[in-house]
């Protein structure tokens, strides 16, 4: 069985979480290789399975990528499917999650080319304070922090409108807590629960990624945001689970939990506090060539 780990060249030295996933399946003797995705000289059809893991500049050519992820599954087994892929690639797909009754943060959304008085929208909504983020984007890109008393609507207008000239954008309420309790992750495989995460920003700052300096550390698993993570998983497009899932949460003014995002493209998953969960992980990859 050959696989590939669909990669990107700006990662292609290999990053700390990914590492016992190369681990396991070489343990398992499994033959794998990280071919760039923007290669065009890779032939995606010499491998059995292609897994997309750390393909992280899909959202500067997101049309581009979604190209690629059709040819591959014309040739090829992909995870996950193209299907799952396409819907997951914009931030709209929260709108299905939040009308099943997943709980997610009450949101505005902003279609590109649109111009918004953003005191208006801010006013209508009740909300004293804002976040703005674009449907396409990762590692926090593009985003802007609204707080009430310390920064300007006229600022976070003037950048949000900025931004709509080329990308949809959105606005939701910001959830202040993510200062001081962070993001909780937990993450899925075949949509079992293996481990959790809770990634925490530096004091002051609401980016928790480690790019911005962010740290993360293993908890236990939530049994509440477990269930959450099921349910927003089975909204997923197609009649098998995702091969792989992250399911993202911050904390309301009140404490209650709301879905921030659920990866399903190329999350990080964190191998590196929980080893255990690659060998899951590798063990599944190793099933599709067995389906």
């Amino acid at each position: 069985m050959k696989i590939a780990l669909a990669d990107c060249s700006e990662h292609h030295d290999g990053v700390e979480t990914e590492r016992p996933l190369w681990e396991a399946l070489a343990a398992l003797d499994v033959d794998f290789e990280r071919p760039d995705w923007e290669d065009e000289d890779v032939d995606w059809g010499s491998f059995d399975v292609v897994v997309v893991r750390t393909t992280w500049t899909y959202h500067h050519a997101r049309e581009r990528f979604l190209r690629w992820v059709e040819e591959v599954a014309a040739v090829t087994t992909l995870h996950n499917s193209k299907e799952i892929i396409a819907w997951n690639s914009e931030k709209s797909y929260l709108k299905d999650l939040d009308a099943a009754g997943v709980p997610v943060a009450p949101t505005e959304w902003f279609e590109l080319g649109e111009t918004v008085d953003l005191a208006r929208v801010m006013h209508e909504r009740g909300w004293k304070s804002g976040f703005i983020k674009p449907l396409v984007g990762a590692v926090a890109s593009d985003t802007h922090r609204l707080r009430a008393g310390e920064d300007s609507v006229r600022e976070a207008e003037d950048f949000l409108n900025a931004r709509l000239k080329d990308q949809a954008m959105m606005l939701q309420p910001y959830l202040s807590r993510v200062e001081t309790e962070g993001e909780v992750s937990v993450m899925l495989i075949d949509g079992e629960p293996t481990h959790s995460v809770q990634k925490l920003a530096v004091a002051g700052d609401y980016r928790v990624q480690d790019a911005h300096g962010g740290t993360d550390h293993l908890v236990e698993l939530d049994p509440s945001l477990v269930e959450i993570s099921r349910r927003a998983l089975a909204l997923a497009p197609g009649v098998e689970l995702p091969l792989y899932a992250r399911a993202d949460f911050l904390f309301d003014d009140e404490g209650a939990a709301v879905v921030n995002e659920l990866e399903l493209i190329e999350p990080m998953l964190f191998f590196q506090h929980r080893p255990e969960a690659a060998t899951t992980f590798a063990d599944a990859i190793l099933g599709l060539g067995r389906s």
